[in-house]
């Protein structure tokens, strides 16, 4: 099948045929319209804001203080607005970007665009990118369920990518790719890469700037886009916003602003750092693939909400910028790490004997592997559950196509919400189900 693609950089990057078919909303282009001096607008059909019954939006913060959005950005936020994201957040968006991952994005090469979480984002964007029954996505092994829930009833194909303790291993990933033609001669060769590069879930593994410039440059030599899915970059239990700390892992998106290249598109999300309820998610990438995901917004959803952009816009403008939202992420994540630390000295207490694990370097998960148990879902979805301990079995993560056989004697047990009395309890009552 001879498929048109789009070309941004100087790189070819094929779109799916209902990709290829969406066209501005004729509606839609007037928004930015709608701003300019003068302008009287009777095109059209926003509603009249003196209609809605909310005037201002007052939050209370922790330390007791106050966040006020007063009736004109009140009004604002009611509103429909911009499938890009409300204009006050993008500008947060870009300048965290700029400053944490070296973007320029005065050269126009890349764009940002806010997403309902960063679930929606990964969505369209795969929707973009693969062509249902006829594409192959490349896949950690294991990786996100949330993400497999989409791709399965997509039909999209799916290739495996082995992973250990560091993340997705880059010789498999060449090994898959140089011997495609002769172990899959009936599929076409892939074009897209995902991956979870720091904290993945649910492996917790996290990718060495080695393994990324290794991974980027498979993908130059095999004409790849990655799509990076990290949510958990902030969460990086070695690194610190600080100057004065260790700094974290370039992303592959700062490799490809750096390479001059244009195949990265990233996903963010706010959900672990300010609030996962608000729904605020943006994707970051060549200006032609933002592109096409703000048509496919416009035709399913209009705009991310806005009331959920401006509060997250004017808790940066409280925090301080965005050297304020990094001071807040760094608390965060010492929150996490202490979590981290005291699931793994829980196991280490009670699971020594039954389980071999790596504690992770980020992230919220601890992947288990149980000695002795070829299939963890039984014990886990039956029986733990019966002890009252909830943890999500191995095979959930593993990709598969068809109905091909999915066992796994890993478990995930996330270290988030549970106390640390709570942890150490289930680590308790797991062991006793071992012994059996």
């Amino acid at each position: 099948m001879i498929r048109r693609s789009l070309v941004c950089l100087g790189e070819s990057f094929p779109l799916t045929r209902t990709a290829r078919a969406r066209r501005p909303s004729p509606i839609r282009a007037l928004q930015p319209l709608l701003a300019t001096k003068g302008m009287i607008s009777l095109g059209g059909g926003m509603p009249n804001a003196t209609t809605f019954p909310i005037s201002r939006i007052e939050l209370k913060m922790k330390d007791g203080s106050g966040v006020v959005l007063d009736e004109d950005e009140t009004k604002a936020a009611l509103q429909y607005s911009a499938s890009r994201g409300l204009p006050c957040l993008v500008s947060h968006l870009k300048s965290l970007q700029a400053k944490v991952h070296g973007l320029d994005f005065k050269r126009g090469k890349r764009d940002v665009i806010v997403t309902n979480g960063s679930q929606d984002g990964l969505a369209k964007a795969f929707e973009m990118l693969l062509e249902p029954r006829v594409d192959t996505l490349l896949v950690e092994s294991p990786t996100y369920s949330g993400s497999l829930a989409f791709l399965g009833p997509a039909s999209i194909h799916l290739q495996g990518v082995q992973t250990d303790e560091h993340g997705m291993i880059p010789s498999d990933l060449r090994r898959v790719l140089e011997s495609w033609e002769v172990s899959n001669p009936k599929r076409k060769k892939p074009r897209v890469l995902y991956t979870i590069p720091t904290g993945s879930n649910p492996s917790g593994g996290s990718l060495s700037l080695a393994r990324k410039n290794e991974i980027y440059q498979v993908a130059v030599e095999h004409n790849l886009i990655i799509l990076e899915d990290d949510p958990y970059y902030f969460l990086d239990f070695e690194g610190s916003s600080s100057p004065d700390g260790p700094a974290r892992c370039p992303s592959l998106l700062s490799i490809d602003e750096r390479a001059g290249g244009a195949r990265v598109l990233r996903f963010d999300s706010f959900s672990k750092l300010l609030s996962a309820g608000i729904r605020v998610g943006f994707a970051t990438g060549p200006s032609k693939l933002i592109e096409s995901i703000e048509l496919h917004t416009q035709a399913s959803m209009l705009h991310a909400s806005g009331v959920s952009q401006a509060v997250v816009s004017k808790i940066f403008d409280h925090l301080g910028g965005v050297d304020g939202f990094l001071t807040h992420v760094d608390d965060v994540t010492s929150f996490y790490r202490e979590r981290r630390d005291a699931l793994v000295a829980s196991v280490e207490r009670h699971l020594s004997e039954f389980v071999e694990f790596e504690s992770p370097k980020a992230g919220m998960f601890l992947w288990m592997k149980l000695k002795g148990v070829k299939d963890s879902n039984d014990l886990i979805m039956n029986k733990a559950v019966e002890r009252k301990v909830l943890m999500v079995p191995g095979a959930s993560f593993i990709p598969t196509n068809n109905d091909e056989p999915n066992i796994s004697s890993f478990v995930r047990a996330s270290y988030s919400t549970a106390s640390v009395e709570e942890m150490d309890e289930a680590c308790q009552r797991l062991r006793d189900l071992l012994k059996k």
